[in-house]
């Protein structure tokens, strides 16, 4: 029903024009990283979510924006930088979608977390053999403008990933979900789509990465290509349990809400608790949040 997917987003949508408003400094960030896991998870969904390939690779597309944001900083303009390193990403998904893809299964899963690290380790020698080990940036725009910026990668994230689901293309990927063969039998292109759909995962994490970068002022390779990104995105996926952009948003927010929460409260142990927090929730919630406010959701698989 419409209503199931407008009530979770104009409830968002509301709270977070308001934000910057209402709050200091401290809740501002707390917002934009929620913001930030918003767009990663709903772009995640649109290629793992729907066709059933999970990557554990994600952050190589955050990873190639915050560097191509860098490396460009102060000589492009930042209304050009930014929508071109979520180009550089997408094509960078184009050219290696064809052999990536052509696995399935844990195969897929293990290669797109290698490919991550090795697209890692190529950036830390090139910035070796420029004498770099971390680029500082200064004069960035306020963590203000920053946030506007990042709430449009989210809703832009979000309708993109409402809206690939209920077209012919979205439902071609559920068929591979379903079973890839039969759907190229009855005529789904199945190649294309699922190239389609890496490429289109990986446009908005660009300029996610971008952002990201801009907003901590460095960059460092380990830090940009952190496989902890794809680890907490499969995470907040999960614990939304829908292929749907209400996962997405309900699972990010019940994440970032509870770290923020825990790390308030007890921040020495705060990653245990988050932890024993995290298996008790699969434990009691193994549909996920959307599974038990929306019973006939289909989970993210």
């Amino acid at each position: 029903m419409r209503w199931a997917f407008a009530l979770p987003f104009g409830i968002f949508l509301g709270t977070a024009i308001l934000v910057p408003f209402t709050f200091g400094l401290y809740g501002l960030g707390v917002a934009f990283q929620l913001l930030m896991w918003i767009a990663l998870t709903e772009s995640w969904i649109i290629l793992s979510g729907m066709t059933g390939y999970i990557s554990l690779g994600h952050v190589v597309f955050f990873g190639l924006g915050a560097y191509f944001t860098v490396l460009t900083w102060q000589v492009w303009p930042l209304y050009v930088a930014l929508p071109f390193a979520g180009v550089l990403s997408f094509a960078f998904a184009i050219v290696v979608g064809w052999p990536v893809l052509r696995v399935r299964g844990p195969y897929f899963v293990i290669l797109t977390f290698g490919l991550a690290e090795l697209v890692k380790y190529v950036v830390i020698k090139i910035e070796a053999a420029f004498g770099e080990s971390e680029r500082l940036l200064f004069g960035v725009p306020s963590l203000e403008t920053l946030y506007w910026i990042m709430l449009a990668l989210a809703i832009a994230a979000t309708v993109m990933a409402q809206a690939a689901r209920v077209t012919r293309f979205g439902q071609g990927l559920l068929a591979i979900r379903e079973e890839e063969e039969a759907a190229a039998t009855v005529g789904v292109p199945v190649v294309r789509y699922k190239i389609l759909a890496y490429a289109l995962s990986g446009l908005i994490p660009g300029i996610v990465g971008g952002v990201v970068a801009l907003r901590t002022t460095y960059f460092e390779p380990s830090a940009a290509f952190d496989p902890i990104v794809s680890f907490s995105v499969l995470t907040m996926a999960i614990i939304g349990g829908s292929d749907d952009a209400r996962g997405p948003l309900l699972g990010a927010a019940f994440f970032t809400l509870l770290s923020e929460l825990l790390w308030a409260k007890a921040p020495e142990i705060y990653l245990i608790l988050l932890g024993v927090a995290l298996i008790g929730f699969v434990l009691v919630l193994p549909e996920g949040i959307c599974g038990r406010l929306f019973p006939r959701t289909r989970r993210a698989q």
